[in-house]
């Protein structure tokens, strides 16, 4: 009897362990999730997103240079699952109408232009992947803007202008940004 109340503690403190080291080790992803939002005038926008680091490296810049985001590649707009925005209405974005709904939103970064592509797929956990680009739902192109300021965390943040508001993504001397608007 006192064995098997050995073996069973001794389990429970293994499973705890293991719970532990999966908590402070594994499941902290390095590119912590997070969640931008915004709510004026009727418009809501939420986005889901990682945000990695720069850590020293050349973020964008050409595929021989060793840029972590090469120029003229897929980019999900963060790192770990796919980049998700919500609008709570139709809205015009970037200047081209938008249905409300979800959507994945990924990018193709260039020196001085990103075009940045909703797509309809959404819940996708590795966002490493290229959609399946027939489900594309629009694409906008966004000018580069240098940043004098280097931003160590990428981030999207979305701020009010105008009659709507504008999307911010900034990333080491990088900053674009989407205009939108209610239909």
């Amino acid at each position: 009897m006192k064995k098997n109340i050995l073996i069973g503690a001794g389990v429970i403190v293994l499973i705890f362990i293991i719970w532990v080291i999966y908590g402070l080790f594994i499941a902290t992803p390095a590119s912590p999730l997070s969640t931008t939002t915004y709510n004026e005038g009727g418009l809501e926008i939420t986005v889901d997103y990682s945000q990695p680091s720069k850590k020293g490296r050349l973020i964008f810049g050409e595929a021989e240079d060793d840029a972590l985001q090469p120029y003229g590649q897929y980019w999900r707009l963060g790192a770990n699952a796919a980049t998700e925005i919500s609008f709570n209405k139709d809205v015009v974005f970037g200047g081209k109408p938008l249905e409300a709904g979800t959507y994945r939103m990924y990018a193709v970064p260039g020196p001085d232009v990103f075009k940045v592509t909703l797509n309809s797929e959404v819940d996708v956990f590795f966002g490493v992947a290229e959609p399946d680009h027939e489900l594309d739902v629009l694409t906008v192109e966004a000018p580069v803007e240098q940043n004098p300021t280097i931003v160590e965390t990428f981030t999207i943040a979305i701020e009010s202008s105008g009659p709507g508001a504008v999307i911010n993504f900034k990333w080491d001397d990088v900053i674009f940004t989407i205009p939108v608007a209610l239909q």
